[in-house]
């Protein structure tokens, strides 16, 4: 989208959005943004259902990954627009985005594997504080103070939701420090660049061509850090059995395709500051979903954490709200 210095002085006026449409616009962003963290909430929940079944967890990370890229095939088979971008996305989008997926994916799990999952999850919600500050900069996006003390409290409570989950016991070492800190900075670079690349190249093509390049640079780095996909060159016995077959394809289609078109939306809408923050609701619907499915209570901590995060996040968009919308400009259609 062009910025006002290089429209003609008659383009705003022509094209620019009422109030109400840009206040449903913000709407809109602010509702996408939750479901994407509530999508992202479910992966914990279906993920340990998973490893009951002898899955490993880079193992679940790459053919999520990997099935959600054939299925965005199929669909591109009767949308060949889909295959379509020009060279500069192709580098942005599918080396850039593809390398932000696989280093997610890679340290992530390091950081649990090192760390412990709460642990690891409080490193990673480090990436709200990240992105408010440097949408700033990057983006030219407002950085406020209350944007700021707003990602702060989110993060507070986003530690003690998960520290207060049943069982859950810090175990810190560098290993798993550094890695919660590069999958943190992962999911920073992937929001920031979503909200460069959306509104240029469309959610489907971000999310395909991402997608594509994460999956490539996983098939040669999983080996390489010696947790292959394939161990042995051969698949792993829990593939054999149907029931793991459909706990990976929910994961892929919704905490990889409908979450991502959600979050993918929601850029597209508002700042990359209240997306981040929006989805920080992802450890509250996965601490909820593991308390009805599994039975794990949260302790006294765990329960203040999450209405930690809960008026964190309706005190921010309620605050957002009230501000007086700018001026969305939409370009005439071709």
């Amino acid at each position: 989208m062009a910025s006002d210095s290089t429209l003609p002085p008659s383009y705003s006026a022509a094209y620019a959005l009422p109030d109400t449409s840009v206040r449903r616009r913000r709407l809109a962003g602010y509702a996408l943004a939750l479901t994407a963290g509530s999508l992202w909430g479910m992966t914990g929940p279906i993920s340990e259902a998973l490893y009951k079944q002898g899955a490993d967890i880079t193992e679940i990370g790459f053919w999520r990954v990997l099935l959600a890229v054939l299925g965005f095939a199929v669909y591109g088979c009767f949308r060949p627009a889909l295959f379509r971008i020009d060279r500069r996305g192709l580098l942005v989008i599918g080396l850039g985005g593809g390398a932000l997926v696989a280093l997610f994916e890679v340290a992530f799990q390091h950081a649990i594997s090192n760390l412990g999952v709460a642990a690891a999850v409080t490193l990673l919600y480090t990436a709200p504080v990240m992105i408010t500050l440097l949408a700033g900069p990057l983006l030219k996006e407002r950085v406020t103070a209350v944007r700021v003390l707003l990602a702060l409290v989110v993060l507070a409570g986003v530690a003690m939701t998960v520290f207060g989950a049943q069982g859950a016991k810090p175990a810190w070492n560098a290993v798993g420090i550094v890695g919660g800190m590069v999958a943190a900075v992962s999911y920073a670079g992937t929001t920031l660049l979503a909200r460069y690349a959306v509104p240029r190249y469309g959610s489907l093509r971000m999310l395909f061509w991402e997608l594509v390049g994460g999956t490539l640079l996983l098939a040669v780095l999983l080996p390489l850090v010696g947790r292959p996909f394939l161990p042995g060159g051969r698949f792993p016995e829990w593939m054999h059995a149907t029931q793991p077959w459909v706990y990976i394809v929910a994961l892929g289609i919704s905490t990889v395709v409908l979450a991502n078109f959600a979050f993918f939306g929601a850029t597209k809408r508002i700042d990359a500051a209240p997306t981040a923050v929006g989805a920080s609701c992802e450890p509250v619907v996965g601490s909820i979903a593991a308390l009805a499915l599994f039975g794990q209570n949260l302790t006294p901590l765990g329960w203040t954490g999450l209405a930690l995060v809960v008026s964190g996040v309706v005190t921010g968009y309620l605050r957002e709200a009230r501000e007086t919308p700018e001026p969305v400009l939409e370009p005439p259609r071709p």
